[in-house]
Parts: C-alpha cells; structure tokens; sequence
C-alpha cells in the first residue's frame, strides 16, 4: 500500500499537525501536542460530520499518565520553592546560604521536570499514516536524539536550561568572590538558563499553533505554554535585574530580582498544576 496522500502543517521545517485519507473513506488528523499529551488523534468516519478521538494502546496511556503526574508535580514543588526562596531572600533573614539551599532544592526539581518532560516526548505514541488512522507505541527509552521533532526540541531545550540554572545554584554556595567572578560564576548561567526557557516556550508556541500566532482561550494547552513563557520572561526580567554593577558591588535592582523570581516561579507552579489534567 503506498503512503496516503497528506497535507502537512507547522512551523519552518517542523511538522506539528498532519491530515491524511484513511482507506476506505474518511480523513485522521495527528496533532503533536495532542498525540503525546493525551495519547490521541482524530479521526472522522466518510459522511460524518464530526471526528472522533482515537486513542493509544494501554501501556502507552499508562506511560503518558504517569510522567504527565511526576513532570507536573515537580514543576509544582520547583516552583513553590523558588518562590519560597524569593520570599526569603525579599523578607525574611539576610542569610545568603539559606536561600541558596532553597533555591538548589527547587532547581532539582525543575530538573525533574525537565528530563520527565524530555521522557514524555521520546516514549510517546507514534502516528501510522499509512494505516487506519492509529498510534503505535514503542519500546521504552531513556533517550533519543531527535532534533526535527519540534516537541523534542522544545523539552530538550527546557531541560538543558534547568542544567545551566542548576550550574547557577551550585555556584551561588561560593563566598568570597569577586564582583567578576559572581557574573561569570552566577549570573551568566543564571541568563543563559533564561534564554534556553524563552527559545522553548517559542518553540512550545510554534507546536500548539502550527506555526502561526493564535489566541486558544478555550485550550488548555495553550494555557500552560502561555503561563509557562509568563514565568519564563519574569525569570529573564529578575535575572537581567541581578547583574552586580562592578562599580559599586550591588545589584541593579534587588527588589524587581526578587519579586519576578517569586512571581515567575509561582508562574510554572501554577502550569503543573494545569498540567496535571492534561492527560489521556
């Protein structure tokens, strides 16, 4: 049987939606983020007006319902604790191992996060449209190197940047450094993990929107990567207001440091939390 004839959509050299015949009559739709979130595709019988969801077998809805649970909670608890560190670091003690010890706990969290994320990408069902319109699921893996999946992408990129805040937080447990050394040590890593968190929410965008600005009130998805890149440009803002002047040894601006941190983590709670039904 040759291949079905498809009609391809997204965004650069990214396929995020596919529309294809099905034999027999009737067309099925593959949209990536609904294909590796829920474990779904579409696909609409001849003379029926509406599609119908067809789902992936059980070992993959046991897959995607599992990482989905621990990808979220640890964005929750990541978050809360990089408030809770803000927090601190605004009101309470002046005590710089305290919240870099809360900090640390957080990023490890968010590295979680990260590599689950990653996870639910790799081992998520795959479409056949050369078939009925199905997914297949495939064997478990840890890892796969997939650079034109635009979702892989955007998780691989996200977790790189939860690596590089995590060199950040390591390095904030050193005293005694230079004004020049605390930007390059702490701060520069801090940026980089920023601009990695920004480039993956665009990505995020170009994969729920096909490559094109949307406006989805009423998706849920598109609520997560919203509020996902809200915290992500408040990490950038906080950041950009932690660079220690050389002149004077302070910081630009303690307080907006401070408070885009709290309010962008607070940001990436609130997504897991929406993440966590959007599920099989």
């Amino acid at each position: 049987m040759g291949q079905p004839e498809q009609r391809a959509e997204g965004a650069g050299p990214f396929t995020t939606r596919l529309t294809w015949h099905v034999p027999g009559g009737g067309t099925a739709v593959w949209d990536s983020r609904s294909a590796r979130r829920r474990g779904v595709l579409a696909v609409r019988p001849p003379g029926a007006a509406d599609s119908r969801p067809t789902r992936a077998d059980a070992v993959a809805i046991g897959r995607l319902r599992r990482l989905n649970v621990i990808a979220a909670v640890a964005f929750v608890v990541g978050g809360a604790l990089f408030a809770a560190g803000a927090a601190v670091a605004q009101f309470g003690s002046s005590d710089a191992t305290e919240c870099a010890s809360i900090y640390f706990v957080g990023g490890l969290f968010f590295n979680t996060g990260g590599y689950v994320s990653l996870l639910q990408v790799i081992n998520a069902p795959r479409h056949v449209p050369d078939g009925e319109g199905r997914l297949v699921t495939r064997r478990w893996r840890w890892w796969s190197y997939e650079p034109m999946r635009v979702d892989w992408l955007s998780t691989f990129v996200l977790f790189a940047g939860t690596l590089v805040f995590a060199v950040s937080l390591l390095d904030s447990f050193l005293r005694g450094l230079s004004v020049q050394q605390v930007n390059r040590l702490i701060w520069a890593p801090d940026l980089v993990g920023c601009v990695l968190f920004l480039i993956s929410g665009h990505l995020g965008f170009a994969e729920i929107c096909h490559g094109r600005p949307c406006l989805r009130p009423h998706s849920l998805g598109w609520w997560i990567v919203t509020v996902n890149q809200l915290g992500s440009v408040l990490f950038m803002v906080s950041a950009l207001a932690a660079f220690t002047r050389p002149a004077t040894g302070s910081l630009v601006n303690v307080g907006i440091a401070n408070w885009g941190t709290l309010i962008g983590a607070l940001c990436f709670s609130l997504a897991g939390l929406l993440q966590l039904y959007e599920h099989p």
